[in-house]
């Protein structure tokens, strides 16, 4: 492992968690958004309360995006305030006849589907060589329980999309050790997020689909500030072996795959 300084034992939690810690680690930083507040919350075990689970995000007030036309993409904030050019079109290709007429879920990756860390794990599922500035550091990942019977069952039933604020360096790699059946359609990093008052936000309406057709699975608020009535809220997941959050989903996600609009069936858990 390459040498992060005078405690290479740094984790990547601490470095999503806490900004301050941050500043001092550029290589955390560097491959993950240092900005973001990762908001743990209750463990959830039985969805039969899924409503108030649901509904406590749906108060969440922002600022909403600019409107934008139908073929022209909101423009993207630097970090340094300035405009970043708008791409030409939006970020996921026109679906394919596998996906027609499925929903798209957008997927997190750090603390919703894998903990990954600069200290070894002893029983890491993978570890992955990333260079940050000529230097080679190994990351360990360690995969979230029940994650493989949850991409393969989301796989069967959605378009699937990850979505990441990491860097691709990074984010990449461990997609290709995590996805082994292809459930991915489509991976989007950091550069496909909007810097929005000192987060990276994934903006669902640059996906190119039509909203009421689209998920968010999500241990981060802040990453779908624009759009928190489309999102499923997961529990920050770092090392518990005896978590079911993945599993305990599966029966939601494969109701809401019948459902015309998604947003009826969020609305109705949140009546319950």
């Amino acid at each position: 492992m390459g040498a992060l300084g005078g405690n290479c034992t740094f984790e990547f939690s601490r470095c999503i968690t806490a900004t301050s810690m941050c500043c001092s680690w550029p290589q955390c930083a560097f491959l993950f958004p240092a900005s973001q507040c990762n908001v743990s919350l209750k463990k959830q075990r039985h969805r039969g309360i899924l409503s108030s689970f649901f509904c406590c995000f749906r108060d969440y007030n922002v600022e909403a995006p600019p409107a934008s036309g139908p073929s022209v993409l909101p423009p993207l904030v630097e970090e340094n305030g300035g405009l970043q050019k708008p791409p030409a079109k939006y970020l996921l290709p026109e679906a394919t006849v596998l996906d027609y007429g499925k929903k798209c879920v957008v997927i997190d990756l750090d603390e919703t589907l894998v903990h990954s860390s600069f200290k070894p794990i002893s029983n890491a599922d993978f570890i992955v060589p990333v260079e940050i500035d000529g230097t080679i550091h190994q990351v360990y990942v360690l995969k979230r329980p029940h994650v493989d019977e949850f991409l393969q069952r989301m796989g069967q039933l959605f378009e699937c999309v990850l979505f990441t604020a990491s860097l691709a360096k990074y984010a990449d790699p461990v997609a290709d050790l995590l996805d082994r059946w292809g459930v991915f359609r489509a991976r989007l990093f950091r550069e496909s997020c909007v810097f929005h008052r000192g987060n990276y936000v994934k903006d669902l309406s640059r996906l190119g689909r039509e909203l009421s057709k689209v998920i968010i699975v999500d241990n981060s608020p802040a990453s779908y500030i624009f759009h928190p009535e489309n999102a499923v809220p997961v529990q920050s997941w770092f090392d518990d072996m005896t978590d079911t959050e993945l599993l305990d989903l599966i029966p939601f996600f494969e109701g809401l795959s019948r459902e015309d609009d998604v947003y009826s069936m969020l609305h109705r858990l949140c009546d319950r």
